[in-house]
């Protein structure tokens, strides 16, 4: 194994242009992975926080049976929870927000409705929910901020799609650049090869300084790109903090720790699979 090892550095040595080059493209794509992943956990935790306080509010007419009403909707597959609450509970909300609004309900009378207030197991299920409570019997009109709800789904939704197609894109991307660094270290080293071969060496034998190659390219690389990315992200989602502060950005290490101790063994598996097609495609074509 020392001797593998001693060849894969020499190797790295004798190469350091396409060394050099390998290195600095894995890096840049373990960061942007990184990044790309970091930013589809906070999409997918806005989309789930979302989804835990989107609302769909039926306003009930005067003598509708809100107690079946409310059975009704509790029916319906897409509802996670439903509750009624009565024109004076709607009307005490409101006091606790508008002081003046009890007042203005002794001159005028309460102008609330009663109310059923539904959650919907997933946001997608908000139209289809509105849609139905709206086609019973006794219901007014119902409300769920339609714009919004479907603008910013939509949106977060497109986002975080394209976050994964991205992550695939790299990733074949990254494993390209290692088919093609090892090619050329083993393209220099050909003759060497030719020789091992014409001696009786296994393949394995020659493929193992390359194999340790790409796994110390993957490594190394893996480090570099943890060690710039999780301070930027830090800073960065300091600053997101600060700004916007309603965004639920992922800071917890427990959370962090795993992403980035995922991203440096995704480095090393990137650049052993790498090596491990290289040689066996390029020792199958000098067979």
């Amino acid at each position: 194994m020392i001797y593998h090892l001693r060849q894969a550095l020499l190797a790295m040595r004798g190469n350091v242009t396409a060394t050099l080059s390998t290195l600095g493209t894995m890096t840049l794509t373990l960061l942007m992975l990184g990044f790309v992943v970091l930013l589809t956990e906070n999409v997918g935790r806005t989309l789930s926080q979302l989804e835990s306080q989107v609302e769909v509010a039926a306003f009930l007419r005067d003598g509708a049976d809100g107690q079946a009403l409310l059975n009704q909707v509790r029916a319906l597959p897409q509802v996670q929870s439903a509750r009624l609450v009565t024109r004076d509970q709607v009307l005490d909300e409101m006091t606790r927000d508008y002081p003046y609004a009890r007042d203005a309900a002794e001159l005028a009378g309460n102008p609330f409705p009663d109310t059923l207030r539904l959650r919907v197991a997933r946001v997608q299920d908000s139209t289809t929910v509105a849609a139905s409570v709206s086609r019973l019997s006794g219901v007014q009109d119902v409300e769920y901020g339609a714009s919004y709800v479907d603008q910013t789904v939509r949106t977060l939704s497109a986002v975080r799609g394209a976050g994964y197609v991205l992550v695939g894109l790299l990733l074949v991307g990254t494993l390209l650049n290692i088919l093609n660094a090892v090619r050329v270290a083993i393209y220099a080293r050909r003759h060497e090869i030719s020789v091992m071969r014409l001696l009786g060496a296994t393949r394995g034998f020659i493929r193992m300084p390359h194999l340790i190659e790409g796994v110390l390219l993957g490594l190394l690389a893996g480090v570099i790109a943890v060690g710039v990315l999780a301070p930027s992200y830090a800073q960065l989602a300091g600053r997101v903090q600060a700004l916007v502060p309603v965004l639920p950005i992922i800071t917890d290490l427990h959370v962090i720790a795993p992403l980035l101790g995922l991203l440096l063994a995704l480095g090393v598996l990137v650049g052993l699979v790498g090596s491990f097609l290289a040689t066996g495609r390029y020792l199958r074509e000098l067979e």
